[in-house]
């Protein structure tokens, strides 16, 4: 079977969950004796490329570094796409499996799987169950969870509180119809986009039911995004649920407790992008909120791209204010993650965003690392709250910091004890035999769960 592997980014210049899984699921599916090949667009050169990376073919094709307001929200094809269109038609590729949708991959991109006679599968990795959530959380205003229904009022009045718009003046925006919206968009600049959120977000759900029209199957990484799906109207036999997996090699295990018990100071870390839906200022609030005796050590390891890295990174080394307890260090390259895992005895991911990982919390499972995290999206599926990890409100760093001034008072009756509840992790091979089924049309109807058993 011939099969290509469409995603946003990708290795090398881009490292994140999308990408390793999409590297893992193609190194499995050529070792089980597929042609398997990787496209993603490329904002950073002008020409297409083809090159190899880890025994996998990959094509870019570039697509303009600035797109223009109607390219950005799918309105037109992105400029450069359509040199991934004739790729696919020369390919002539059995599945097109797409994950995620952003400029210069979406609805255009998907018809042209399509003609080309791929069968087309899509995975959503981000938080905004395809294109139902303009804020891309699925956190209302930015605070609790959202019911998952796409409203163009609600959902435009919280994606422009989220851009710096006061909430009043939100809400007052999303009252404008649809259609006035539409045509006060010609306006250049924010506030065109201000006047026109209304329409974009009815322009989304079209987009979504389009979507579904076109794929076989849309998969979701967890429950709480397919039943998102389905109320927001989703065929139930396009969807199915499919969970993350651990990429191999998978972190070794540390030794048991009883071996190896967690002494003081306890160390707690985060490994990720530094950026604001993270969460990661929380982290350093609840932190800087203990007693300066607490026996505790904070590492702080990612990536800080672009100017909301940059300005998120400015921000967390003022809240530290130079505790001592408080560590930055550099990004950590791929093939160290599995030999720094075990040497934390905590991984924290105080995430904003209802994610279908983070992939790291399986990785850190494997290494024998309890997570305290939010209790969103895959973390509240996969963590079962004190018995192999911790769960806390989004957003609320005091119950956050009560966590870890237990943890660092009593490591053996906390930490100890959920490295002994810990459960296997599923793994990719696993994911790549869902995938497999849904490729082959052997996946059940209806809205299947494909091996997907949580905690």
């Amino acid at each position: 079977m011939k099969i290509v592997q469409a995603v946003g980014w990708y290795l090398p210049e881009s490292v994140g969950g999308s990408e390793v899984y999409v590297a893992a699921l193609a190194r499995h599916l050529a070792e089980a004796g597929h042609e398997v090949a990787v496209a993603a667009p490329d904002p950073r050169h002008l020409v297409e490329r083809e090159y190899e990376h880890g025994g996998i073919r990959v094509y870019r094709y570039p697509i303009p570094a600035r797109p223009t307001r109607a390219e950005a929200q799918g309105r037109v094809t992105v400029r450069g796409a359509e040199r991934f269109h004739a790729w696919l038609r020369r390919e002539q590729a059995d599945v097109v499996h797409c994950h995620t949708f952003v400029t210069g991959l979406g609805l255009p991109e998907l018809g042209a799987a399509r003609s080309s006679g791929a069968r087309v599968i899509v995975t959503d990795h981000c938080s905004s169950v395809g294109f139902a959530c303009q804020r891309g959380t699925m956190m209302r205003w930015g605070e609790t969870v959202c019911d998952g229904l796409a409203e163009p009022a609600k959902c435009a009045a919280c994606a422009l509180q989220a851009r710096g718009v006061p909430r009043p003046a939100a809400r007052a925006l999303g009252a404008i119809p649809p259609g006035v919206g539409g045509r006060a968009a010609r306006v250049p600049g924010p506030v065109g986009t201000a006047l026109g959120m209304t329409d974009l977000i009815a322009w989304n759900l079209e987009r979504q039911r389009r979507m579904l029209a076109m794929v076989d199957r849309f998969v979701l990484l967890t429950a709480w995004a397919r039943e998102a799906a389905l109320a927001n109207g989703a065929p139930p036999d396009k969807l199915a649920l499919v969970r993350l997996g651990v990429a191999e090699p998978a972190p070794a295990p540390k030794p048991p407790p009883e071996v190896a018990p967690t002494a003081p100071p306890v160390t707690v870390g985060y490994l990720g992008r530094l950026h604001p839906i993270k969460g990661v200022e929380d982290l350093v609030r609840a932190v800087g909120s203990l007693p300066a005796e607490r026996p505790i050590r904070i590492e702080i390891r990612g990536p800080a791209e672009g100017p909301d890295g940059a300005a998120c990174l400015a921000r967390l080394i003022a809240l530290a204010g130079g505790d001592p307890r408080i560590h930055f260090g550099p990004p950590v390259a791929r093939d160290d993650v599995a030999e720094l895992l075990p040497r934390w005895d905590l991984l924290c991911c105080p995430s904003l965003a209802l994610e279908g990982g983070p992939t790291v919390a399986l990785e850190a499972r494997c290494a024998g690392t309890p997570v305290v995290g939010s209790r969103i999206g895959g973390l509240a599926e996969l963590v079962r709250d004190d018995v192999d990890g911790r769960l806390v409100p989004p957003g609320d760093w005091r119950r956050l910091a009560a966590v870890l001034d237990a943890v660092a008072r009593d490591p053996r009756g906390t930490v100890d004890r959920w490295r002994r509840g810990l459960p296997r992790a599923r793994s990719m091979r696993e994911v790549t035999a869902d995938c497999l089924a849904l490729y082959t049309g052997r996946a059940p109807g209806g809205p299947a769960v494909l091996h997907a058993a949580g905690p």
